[in-house]
This record gives structure tokens, sequence and C-alpha cells, in this order.
């Protein structure tokens, strides 16, 4: 740690306050946070818009804390003891977070989507003391409280409200950098609910040294649209955030309208979302070019291909100025940076954002790994790549094939603690020198850059002995407006040879075809068209990749919170 402390380090900043403001490699939460008060102290910190502006400063955040911790301490909170909080991102649910964490307990951030049954089989799971809920599930818990002493709401004009509790002074004793900060329940895409364990140096380690790729400014707006509870927006927006002194502005809806309104309003300038959210936001752009007529289209479209090549080779960015009205009329003009995350972007998308002026990268990480492993640097970013391994991760390829693809595995100090009371399941999980399996499959360049092919387990093997990997086919798929949904899976053609044809689920947009006139909305018409474009894309696939049976779907099929499909659901 040390020797990385260079001057030229993000996070070298920190040597100046080890010893007084805390001890050891790096600070926890609590204390990362007060450091940040320190130098920003009157900068707004948590902001909402609806219905109208509310902001809190640094300063005023960490009293309202404080308060809680203190509350917290009144109602019996000691160190090691678990406490709950699932609710829509609000700066309520940040506030709970660090009052949790400065009370010297353990955070459990639960999915607000999940039905309250559910909620609490994890509360009872995490033996969790005292809940912070939405106003939504709030009834349902003051109703069956089970073990938990006391029920909290998130929203003003419930009682007791979050805001409006503190306790009489007490020493109260903070968690160190190795005790664990947050218990975060997964089932990803597998249905199989995990309290991965993550500690304070797991969480302020990747914050900064994912600054290594990236640089987070004080200045900088980020915007919190996806759930806040998910590792990715946790870390990436929230955490990131509040390492820095820069502002965290809450948006509570996936809806294009307001997310626009947000974006112009707040001035956003760090916006992180998922391949979903950026397709959308590219469609509605390149929807509102062609809408100008061939001509216009023609010449724009060659002037992005000159702009993102200039961005390229000469690493000057001409888009803002050349395509600035565009990006004004799309509420898009004050971003900085925007990061894409929790899955794969097809290149093509990745490419138009920076061809018309956007600083856009890719990331890569796990919850087991706090999440952040890989980013793509702005200066320097490879557009198939899930971005260069960030400082002080060791990873390797576990078995690489003719291809140089095997397992990605990792070490590092973002790297879990191991997953909740399932000692057997955290040992399958690491290697016997120690390295955590991802489940992940990808090669290595020789800059470090990361290149994912798919998971382990959705690998389809072909007639042909071929490994192919349904998240490469999928990828193909993200600027058709006319696909909603797409899962790639295989079909067994052969059981003794253990061979596998390739399937693919297809859910159309209701939204693309409700728009057209009636003779194109009819089921035969769309199942035509889909079948046209998998026919498209099968042309552009290798002779193995190619799609051999499609299914056409009446309903959506189910999906996480980051907007993946639950493959175990299918």
């Amino acid at each position: 740690m040390r020797e990385k402390n260079s001057a030229r380090t993000p996070w070298a900043f920190l040597d100046t306050f080890r010893g007084t403001a805390f001890n050891g490699l790096w600070p926890t939460l609590p204390e990362m946070f007060r450091i940040t008060v320190s130098r920003y102290g009157e900068r707004s910190c948590f902001t909402i818009y609806e219905p109208d502006r509310i902001s809190l400063t640094y300063r005023e955040a960490l009293g309202i804390i404080k308060a809680l911790a203190r509350w917290l301490h009144s109602q019996g909170i000691r160190p090691g003891d678990a406490v709950g909080v699932s609710g829509k991102n609000s700066p309520e649910w940040t506030v709970a977070y660090l009052g949790i964490l400065f009370a010297g307990a353990v955070v459990v951030p639960i999915d607000y989507q999940l039905k309250t049954e559910e909620i609490d089989l994890l509360l009872r799971t995490s033996k969790a003391k005292i809940l912070f809920i939405d106003e939504e599930k709030y009834p349902f818990f003051t109703s069956n409280p089970g073990s938990l002493s006391s029920i909290v709401s998130l929203k003003k004009g419930i009682s007791p409200y979050i805001y409006e509790l503190d306790g009489p002074e007490a020493e109260i004793q903070e968690g160190t950098e190795m005790d664990i900060a947050a218990i975060l329940f997964t089932s990803g895409t597998t249905g199989v609910p995990k309290g991965v364990m993550l500690t304070h140096q797991n969480l302020v380690a990747d914050c900064y040294l994912a600054q290594g790729n990236l640089t987070v400014l004080s200045t900088d707006v980020f915007y919190a649209l996806l759930p806040i509870h998910h590792s990715y927006t946790m870390l990436a927006v929230f955490i990131e955030a509040i390492s820095t002194g820069a502002e965290v502005v809450f948006g509570k809806r996936m809806v294009t309208k307001a997310i626009l309104k947000d974006l112009k309003e707040a001035k956003i300038t760090m916006l992180l979302g998922v391949p979903m959210l950026f397709n959308k936001l590219l469609a509605g752009i390149l929807r509102g070019l062609k809408e100008k007529g061939p001509v216009v289209y023609g010449l724009i479209s060659v002037l992005m291909g000159l702009s993102g090549l200039i961005k390229k080779v000469f690493k000057v960015n001409p888009g803002k100025k050349l395509f600035g009205m565009v990006l004004r009329q799309a509420s898009l003009s004050t971003l900085r940076i925007c990061i894409c995350g929790g899955g794969p972007l097809a290149p093509s998308v990745f490419r138009k954002y920076n061809q018309l002026g956007l600083d856009f990268i890719q990331g890569y990480g796990l919850t087991e790994t706090s999440p952040i492993i890989n980013l793509n640097p702005v200066e320097h970013y490879k557009e198939t790549s899930v971005g260069k391994i960030v400082p002080q991760v060791d990873m390797k390829v576990l078995n690489p094939d003719e291809r140089g693809i095997g397992e990605i595995i990792v070490k590092g100090p973002m790297v879990m603690k191991g997953y909740y009371q399932m000692p057997e399941e955290t040992a399958a999980a690491f290697t016997p020198d120690g390295y955590l399996k991802t489940g992940d499959l990808g090669y290595l360049d020789s800059e470090q850059y990361l290149y994912l092919t798919g998971r382990a387990k959705n690998m389809i093997v072909t007639e042909g002995g071929k490994n192919v990997y349904p998240e490469e086919i999928e990828n193909e798929f993200q600027l058709f407006e006319e696909i909603e949904q797409i899962l790639v899976r295989g079909f067994v053609l052969d059981k003794k040879m253990k061979s596998e044809g390739i399937e693919a689920l297809v859910y159309p947009s209701p939204d693309f075809f409700k728009n057209l006139p009636d003779d194109a909305r009819t089921k035969e018409s769309i199942h035509a068209r889909i079948n046209q474009i998998i026919s498209e894309v099968n042309q552009r696939l290798l002779p193995y990749q190619r799609i051999e049976k499609t299914s056409i779907l009446e309903e959506p099929m189910e999906m996480t919170t980051t907007k993946k499909i639950k493959r175990d659901r299918i």
C-alpha cells in the first residue's frame, strides 16, 4: 500500500489523514465519510428532485447520520449486529446505510422489489434486529415484526421517521477495517440467494482503486437510478461519490421521460447504467436523427464516424461540439462520463456514444468483488473489452483453451470475506491457492484488458464440439428496437453425444409494434419480422454460432433488478 501510494494515485491524499483520522491501510466507511466532510463539508451530498429539490450538504448529512447512530446504540445495537434497509432510492436510504455503520453494526441492504415474505426471510437469515423500510411495506412489518425490535420508515409523515431519531451521547465502538460492513444477498440469475460478506476494506479499497482507471471529481454529480441495494450502484455511485465530495442525485423511476428530466435539471455529469438503459437512450437519439431525412442522417453518420476516428487516434474529442445540439435535445449535454455495467454491451452501442462525443466506458465485476475489478480508462478505452484490470487486482485465466478463453479468477483487497453462514459454498468459490472463481469465461490481452465471452454454466457445446457463448450472440441484437428481450440457450440434439443446438427465446417489444399500422401488428407480421432479424444476425455469425430454433414469447421473461433475465426461471 505504501509503495502504491505515490503522488500519482487518486488515494495518495489519504496519507495526510493516516494516524489521525484513521489507522491501517484503508479507512473504514465512517472514517472515509468524516474525511470527506473535513474536505468538502459545505458541498451538496444527497439530493432529490421529485417533487421539489431537497438537498443535504455533507456536514448536514453527517449530523443526521451521527444522531441516527446514537439512536441505534440506545436501542441496543452493538458491533456486529445486523440491521436491514430496504426501499426505493432516496437520501434517507443512504443516511440509514451510513448510520448503521456509524453505530458499528452491519448493514443488510435488501431489494425493495422482493415480496414482503422474501424480505422477511432475508431479515431472519441475517438475524437483523432493526429494519428501515419504505412506506409501501412499512405496514406489513409493523404488523409482523418477528424478531425485529423496531421498524423505521424511510418516508416522512410515517412515524417513526428516520430523520427524527436521536439518542443520548454515548461511546460507540465502530467497526474496524477488516470487520464486515455489509451483507449483500444476491440470487443473480441463478435463483440461489447467498449473503456476500463485504468488509470495510473491501468496499473502501475498491472505491479508491477503481479511481486508478477513472478520474472522479469533487464537482461531479452522480445519478443513482438503478436500485442502490445492488453492489454496482452502491459502490460505483454512492460510495464513489462520498469518497470524493461529489453529489448523488436520486432517481426513482426507470422511465425515459423522468430520467431525461432529472439529467437536465440536476446537470448530471456521471451516468451509470445497464445495457438496457443505454440502448433505449441511443435508440431515441438515432430515431430523432433518422426523422430529419436520409440526407441529413447520412451526413451525420459520416461525421460521427470521423469524430470517432479522431477521438480514437488523436485522443481529441470533437463530438461534443459537432453534436452539441443533438446532445442538448437528448438532455445529455452535461454528461462527462457514462459507465455501463451489470451485463455485456454491444460494441456498436459503445462506439456510437463515443462518436457522439460522450466519454463512454464499460466496467466489470461481481458482488463478491465489491464489485469493480475492471474498468476502461477514458483516455485508452477498448470497445470490445470490459476494461483494464484495476490496480492491486491479481487476475488470471484458469485452464485457457486454444483461443485463450478460460474461467476468470481473481485476488485483491476487494474480494469478499465469504458467504454468510455458508462455509462449504465459500470454500467452493475459491481455488486452493486463494483465487476467487468468478464463473465468467474470457481472456486477457497483452495490456491486461479483459474480454468476456460468457458464463461458464451457460456455455453451449455444439454437435461439432465447438464452445458457443450465448451472451456473444445476444449482444448482436441490442440495437434492434423490435426486440425487448432475447435469451439464447442450448437444446439437446444428441443425448449420447451430449451435443446441443442453439435456440433463441424472443419477447417482441410492445412499445415498438404498437406504433405501427394495424397490418404490421398482427401476430403473423410480428413473427415474420422477428424471424427476419434472426436471419440477418445469423449471416453475421460463424456457422457454428447460428440460431437454429426460435421461440417467440407472449409474456416477458422474469428479470433481476439490474435487468438481467433470470435464466433459471425459463
